[in-house]
């Protein structure tokens, strides 16, 4: 895709501004794709990812293209505002970012996201063996047929607890990481705060989880305690989350929150 082609992409009037900052980036399951210019882009510039061949360089031609508009239009936008790039001090802005990093990580909400990456992968790494045993329960049900007994519906139900929990799985941390630098770079009068919008993210991704965790507790119930544990800790980065962004539960996202006002 060259610049004239995005330029005409982005004057859209059907897109949403901004839908894309504050969504999960779960597109299969997102009803508003045809509003969000961001995923057009992608399907404009890589079609059906699941045709493409990494192997074959695809994806890294089409990123590193990407890259190259973007560059080629922040130059344009630069000289058009009278901004010399090449006078910026990058390597002050390196460092500030890495101090705002640092900061960042060290907090409590942060941290119980990191922990709670690592006690998914756990948790999965210990029950493969019960879900390889379900997995043959539930395939003998279906081939006696027995009545009352309904395997799919069960598996499709626990296929989708697994695939909840993994998407949000790592976006929490991230979303949380996001919010926490917000804090140290939204103007004193900013509203909305861009912060709020990410944390809002977070908690969307905390909700689900949970009950994703709940669900999954209903099929596997010798491995109750062991949720359970996960569950509390979620519970806790929840009221830690909310506390830290007390508006962040009001934050409108747009085309999501505000369903039926864009028409």
């Amino acid at each position: 895709m060259d610049k004239e082609k995005l330029k005409k992409l982005a004057e859209n009037p059907e897109f949403i501004p901004g839908i894309y900052n504050y969504c999960d980036r779960w597109c299969e399951r997102c009803p508003v794709t045809q509003r969000c210019m961001n995923f057009a882009l992608c399907e404009e510039q890589f079609g059906d990812s699941q045709d493409l061949d990494v192997n074959t360089g695809d994806l890294l031609h089409g990123v590193s293209r990407m890259f190259q508009v973007t560059r080629e239009m922040l130059k344009e936008f630069a000289e058009r505002e009278g901004i010399d790039l090449d006078s910026l001090d990058l390597q002050e802005a390196c460092d500030r970012q890495r101090t705002i990093e640092d900061t960042v990580r060290s907090h409590e909400c942060c941290r119980s996201a990191k922990s709670y990456i690592e006690m998914v992968t756990n948790w999965f790494d210990s029950a493969r063996n019960v879900f390889e045993q379900m997995q043959g329960e539930l395939d003998l049900q279906a081939r006696l047929e027995l009545p009352g007994s309904d395997p799919h519906t069960e598996a499709a139900h626990l296929i989708d607890s697994v695939e909840v929990i993994r998407w949000y799985q790592h976006q929490i941390y991230v979303k949380l990481v996001r919010a926490m630098s917000g804090t140290l770079e939204d103007g004193p009068h900013e509203m909305p705060k861009d912060s709020d919008g990410s944390a809002k993210i977070a908690l969307i991704g905390i909700d689900r989880s949970i009950a994703a965790w709940d669900q999954m507790r209903n099929h596997l119930p010798e491995r109750e305690d062991d949720i359970l544990d996960i569950l509390v800790h979620l519970d806790q980065l929840r009221s830690r989350t909310e506390t830290t962004f007390p508006d962040a539960r009001a934050f409108v996202r747009l085309g999501f929150d505000d369903i039926g006002q864009h028409g």
